[in-house]
């Protein structure tokens, strides 16, 4: 039984609810993020009226975003003619207002120990968006206040839990300090605690109207991979992908690591049969999570299976996001006039991996086993021809990525400072020896989330350590030189290259000299400083600000800036590596980037212009971008995106004649292309891997621990993006043959142990791609 919103949200995307028996689950597929916010409002909105005085239980993060954006708007407007008109367009009477101050509210989940009054506790994130945002009456909320569980009087978190470890261990054994035995209690209490917050919701009848993200090991709330169905309310320990997903809100894995949660159980969401239980994920990084969540049955490895147990359970998805529902993918393609060679490709290239074939050795009795190949035997497609064209393809990709640009102007561009690399660095060392090239380097972004507080102390007390020093004189010669020049830029690739000098000879006290030299020429220049007296005050006033600020905490706007500005000394040195200056690297600092949960959205005077001005000062005849196809994940990716292609749209109605420019674009460890979708396969050799790994490793010493890691990998990046690059090159190996590379004439391709993917578009292509993102997000 569906929902009228759901039946028309059905209806617009030509798709079923669910394809049986391949789906256990009902989901409805939307065209990308905002859409998906946008239906997720309307059935709750369409719940509430329905359900006066339910009990609703709503998540936290960044995948609410445009849920909660599109909730406020409707019932703004709920008046406006306008706004009517679009309920009614949904299936929503507007005659009947909801009442979200009738409400019960059920607070999902939190980390423990953590103070509510923190900006990055769950907490403080239900009060801002739902309490206030919501307006949901107080009175009605059910709320995990990590101060109101389990403390003895008089004491605080911090006394009872003092380095931030909670040891399970104590539920079982006998405490062997005064403090263990005080934990042990606290402990005692909290599990006391959680079981009376289980009864209160049940009390309630359970809970109505359920709404969740899903993380990447499949959790809902904190219910992690392997999770028992039946489980309850409970402190528990997590796993290293929700350690991972988490370091961003609690500042750090080193944080999360010794984090606990407390979040309701899968029991929980299940105990009322009437729930509407909603999960909503965006982006092609959750399709295997998503296809193994609503195609397998119910097993404890996917905690959102136990949704079958619901008639109302839904999956609500983004093209990306439903990518790999297998059933559902060959009905779209079954209902298409006919296949593009893209799809085609797409579908020899899975046969290849599923059967661990070279494409030219798949037979008819292949096509027939396979869900997608018969679709191409019942268009008519011979099976020899349709193997040696997919194989031609593919080569051509390979020729396109051993083939060099001569006589270009590059822009590489990237929302991080370590996009580029991550992504397709190989590419850019290539290009670069070829010496009639001219290269420049933009990241778009401060990125100064990336930098721990503890990174910034270590750098601080490493720079006052060498003012003090005693055998510091050119240290000091150097500040006096500084005290005296009219203007801070002088010099500036003087402190990359003892950097570099401090790399090549393993000296760490020329790498000290060399970031030290930068962060002094930062500070004097951010805080208008031109004395060392000043600079030793304001460097020990650094250290005790970072030292009082909280894993996590919004840092104040000079402190942001001088985050960034470390991040940006890291960009410099890794270009430095192959000899490139200031002058060919910029840093915009793009204003919608501010640190916040729910980032701004780009703007014409403040994001667009400074892209348009670089456009008109280098001329690229190449722009690379990093291609975010949904505006999911880092969405910095996606407004980077959308900034560039304002900019460059401009930079091509002014200019005559019209440029002849080349898109390329790229993704790095947060997304990947299937080998279908990408033009270009650039080799890469164990040579470039060691490249690749060092140039990192000595130029982002703030990425060096990996205190923001990719879930799928615990350690540093460049690791993760050569266990990529392998993996793409490993496919090509299967769907070509290891002959093909080991006996190749080129000893480029025999040298060939991994691949780099790259898409190629004109300038239109890629104005189209932006443009439908671009209007969904405005027009909504």
């Amino acid at each position: 039984m569906t929902s009228r919103v759901e039946q028309l949200a059905l209806e617009r995307s030509g798709q079923r609810l669910k394809y049986e028996p391949d789906e256990k689950i009902g989901v409805i597929v939307v065209d990308h993020f905002p859409a998906l916010g946008t239906l997720t409002a309307l059935r709750f909105l369409e719940w509430v009226q329905a359900n006066p005085g339910g009990v609703v239980s709503l998540p936290t993060g960044k995948t609410p975003e445009y849920f909660i954006k599109e909730v406020q708007r409707f019932l703004r407007g709920w008046d406006q003619k306008s706004i009517q008109q679009e309920l009614e367009s949904y299936g929503i009477d507007p005659a009947i207002k909801p009442d979200l101050q009738s409400l019960h509210f059920v607070q999902i989940d939190e980390f423990y120990p953590i103070d509510p009054a923190q900006h990055n506790s769950f907490y403080n994130y239900v009060q801002k968006f739902y309490i206030q945002g919501f307006q949901f009456d107080p009175a009605r909320a059910l709320l995990i206040n990590c101060h109101e569980i389990g403390l003895p009087p008089g004491k605080s978190l911090e006394q009872v839990w003092p380095d931030g470890h909670v040891d399970l261990s104590l539920r079982y054994r006998k405490p062997v300090t005064r403090l263990e035995q005080i934990q042990k209690e606290v402990l005692e209490r909290i599990d006391t605690w959680c079981i009376e917050y289980e009864e209160r919701i049940r009390a309630l009848g359970g809970i109505g109207f359920f709404l969740g993200g899903i993380g990447p090991d499949g959790h809902i709330g904190f219910n992690i991979s392997g999770s028992d169905f039946f489980s309850t309310t409970r402190l528990t320990q997590t796993n290293y992908e929700t350690q991972a997903a988490a370091a961003g809100d609690l500042g750090g894995i080193e944080i999360s690591r010794n984090r606990l949660v407390i979040t309701i159980g899968l029991s929980t969401i299940t105990y009322n049969p009437d729930c509407v239980a909603v999960i909503i994920a965006a982006g092609e990084a959750k399709a295997e999570i998503v296809a193994q969540s609503v195609r397998q049955p119910m097993n404890i490895r996917y905690p959102a299976t136990v949704l079958q147990k619901l008639p109302h359970a839904r999956f609500f998805l983004t093209r990306g996001a439903a990518k790999l529902l297998r059933e559902r993918q060959a009905q779209l393609l079954a209902n298409q006039p006919d296949f593009t060679e893209e799809q085609i490709e797409k579908i020899l290239v899975d046969m290849s991996l599923a059967f661990r074939k070279r494409i030219r050795d798949l037979q008819q009795s292949d096509f027939e086993q396979d869900r997608f190949g018969r679709l191409l035997l019942e268009v008519g497609l011979p099976v020899s021809e349709t193997t040696a064209n997919t194989e031609a393809r593919l080569r051509r990709k390979i020729d396109a990525g051993i083939e060099l640009e001569t006589g270009r102007r590059f822009l590489h561009t990237e929302p991080h400072h370590d996009d580029i690399m991550l992504g397709y660095l190989p590419y850019v060392v290539r290009h670069i020896r070829e010496h009639s090239n001219q290269h420049f380097f933009v990241t778009l972004t401060s990125g100064f989330t990336a930098v721990t507080n503890s990174f910034m102390i270590r750098r601080l007390e490493n720079l006052l350590g060498m003012m003090n020093g005693k055998h510091n004189g050119a240290f000091i010669e150097f500040l006096d030189t500084l005290e005296k020049a009219p203007d801070l830029e002088f010099e500036k690739d003087v402190d990359v290259w003892i950097y570099l000098d401090g790399v090549a000879s393993y000296s760490e006290e020329k790498k000290i000299e060399g970031y030290s030299r930068r962060l002094a020429r930062n500070i004097m220049q951010l805080y208008q400083i031109n004395n060392r007296t000043a600079l030793e005050k304001k460097i020990r006033e650094l250290i005790t600000y970072f030292q009082n600020q909280y894993p996590g905490q919004k840092d104040a706007p000079d402190k942001q800036q001088l985050k960034g500005m470390c991040r940006e000394w890291e960009g410099d040195c890794l270009w430095g590596y192959f000899g490139w200056h200031s002058d060919s690297i910029d840093h915009l600092r793009l204003g919608f980037y501010k640190g916040d949960i729910f980032n701004e959205e780009p703007t014409m005077e403040r994001d667009v212009q400074p892209v348009l001005e670089l456009f008109r000062r280098v001329r690229p005849d190449i722009v690379t971008v990093a291609l975010d196809p949904e505006a999911s994940g880092p969405d910095t990716h996606y407004k980077v995106l959308q900034a560039i292609n304002e900019a460059l749209k401009l930079y091509r109605q002014e200019t005559h004649p019209t440029p002849d420019i080349t898109v390329i674009g790229y993704r790095n460890v947060w997304y990947r292309f299937h080998p279908s979708e990408a033009d270009i396969f650039v080799p890469v050799s164990l040579n470039m891997f060691a490249l690749q790994d060092n140039s990192f490793k000595n130029s982002f010493l703030s990425q060096k621990d990996a205190s923001f890691p990719s879930y799928e990998y615990d350690g540093p990046f460049s690791e993760l993006a050569q266990r990529i690059q392998v993996e793409q090159y490993e496919k090509l190996k299967i769907c070509l043959g290891s002959e093909y590379f080991n006996h190749h004439q080129s000893a480029l391709i025999r040298a060939t142990r991994g691949m780099v993917f790259l898409k190629k578009l004109t300038p239109d292509e890629f104005h189209r791609f932006s443009r439908e993102l671009r209007k969904s997000t405005e027009n909504r």
